[in-house]
């Protein structure tokens, strides 16, 4: 059993990347006992621990690697694996596709508790099947969520530019200046390849073909994370395609949820629930006004797709042009998300941090849209350098 279990691993790593490392693998502290890595489907989270099992654990014989539903695994268990694994010198277990595993949380905590001088790392796709893990884990595993490259990793990773990430105090008030500095490059003719095919690492793969692999990602997030962890009939699976398409083709969906449940066929209640479970899926984004949340409010705001390669493989795939209002909006928000509150402004497009205020458009969007807002910045599309609160959309694409 244990040899073909390290064959496994063995074949795994010996196809692993070792030069370029996403943004988030410099700011987990690795030497945790346990560690989760969450993130959508396809954006690198398999890369990033093994990775990290291949630089810190160079013999075979102190770390495992294991994809938590692999026929192996299910059979013999987590725990016996890890027992026979632990008692012959190895360190560290390192699990992928972990929510696709019977009662994870529970042989996960019972491991961190019986081997207490052992190192457990594991990924999963699904947000929020591992939230409801947390209040047994919580003590025990730090959580890390890794979103879809950023604009800075895309140019890193295709194009070999290298930047440094910007903050958001510095994009706002020095953004002259970090303009000025990307004259030796068509910055904005990246930024548009990004736009279609740069938020998930498989376009080193080929660009011909990466719209209908966003559309398999989808596929398997509906059939085999969603479904799985939420137990769903077959019958709500094309419900949640339904969904999908309507927020692909609304320049931001605003809600209507009586108007929705009648026309899809089904109850108030299934499309909240059908929201959520797109929205933990990472294939939708939920925004609500500012000053509340869905704490107080169960109806978001504005709902997005969760980043802009998704607009383009759902708007492809249904022979339409993705909106480019829907298109700017989708991706500042999916940038912002990662790393600031977001939510919806009641006269403006979005309020960042509750302080800034910010408006979207195309650079021939003036300066009335913000006049008296203090903290107010015009975002910008198709301007590679801006001027006083009039700010290239692109440089939100280096947060992280």
């Amino acid at each position: 059993m244990f040899e073909e279990i390290l064959n496994i691993h063995q074949e795994v790593m010996s196809q692993i990347p070792t030069g370029f490392k996403r943004y988030l693998y410099h700011h987990i502290n690795w030497d945790a006992r346990g560690i989760a890595i969450v993130g959508d489907r396809g954006v690198g989270k398999t890369t990033m621990i093994c990775q990290n099992l291949l630089e810190r654990y160079p013999s075979p014989g102190k770390a495992l690697y294991l994809s938590a539903d692999h026929i192996y695994v299910i059979s013999y268990g987590l725990l016996e694996i890890a027992s026979y694994f632990f008692s012959h010198g190895g360190e560290a277990l390192f699990i992928d596709e972990v929510h696709k595993y019977p009662e994870w949380s529970f042989e996960i905590k019972n491991l961190l508790d019986t081997y207490k001088d052992k190192q457990i790392v594991f990924s999963a796709s699904s947000s929020l099947d591992l939230n409801r893990s947390k209040g047994d884990l919580s003590r025990r595993v730090v959580y890390h969520r890794l979103p879809g490259l950023s604009f800075r990793e895309f140019l890193q990773l295709s194009k070999n530019i290298d930047f440094s990430s910007i903050t958001l105090n510095d994009i706002l008030h020095n953004h002259v200046e970090i303009a000025s500095k990307m004259n030796s490059f068509p910055v904005l003719q990246y930024f548009d390849e990004y736009l279609k095919y740069g938020y998930y690492p498989f376009f080193l793969e080929g660009t011909r073909d990466y719209l209908s692999k966003v559309t398999n990602v989808i596929e398997k997030v509906l059939f085999e994370d969603v479904a799985v962890v939420y137990n769903l009939k077959q019958t709500t699976l094309p419900v949640l395609k339904k969904i999908l398409w309507l927020v692909a083709t609304s320049n931001g969906l605003i809600p209507n949820i009586d108007k929705i449940s009648k026309n899809i066929g089904i109850s108030r209640e299934m499309v909240y629930n059908c929201i959520e479970y797109l929205c933990s899926a990472g294939l939708l984004n939920d925004l609500y006004p500012a000053g509340k949340g869905n704490n107080l409010i169960r109806k978001p705001g504005k709902i997005f797709l969760g980043n802009v390669n998704l607009l383009h493989a759902i708007n492809g795939s249904l022979k339409l042009e993705a909106d480019v209002g829907g298109v700017r909006e989708t991706f500042f928000a999916n940038q912002l998300t990662s790393m600031h509150k977001i939510a919806l402004h009641h006269k403006r497009d979005f309020l960042i941090d509750e302080k800034w205020i910010m408006e979207i458009g195309g650079s021939g969007k003036t300066k009335r849209q913000i006049k008296g807002e203090k903290d107010g910045f015009l975002i910008l599309d198709n301007m590679k350098m801006g001027f006083g609160n009039k700010i290239p959309l692109y440089l939100f694409g280096f947060l992280y």
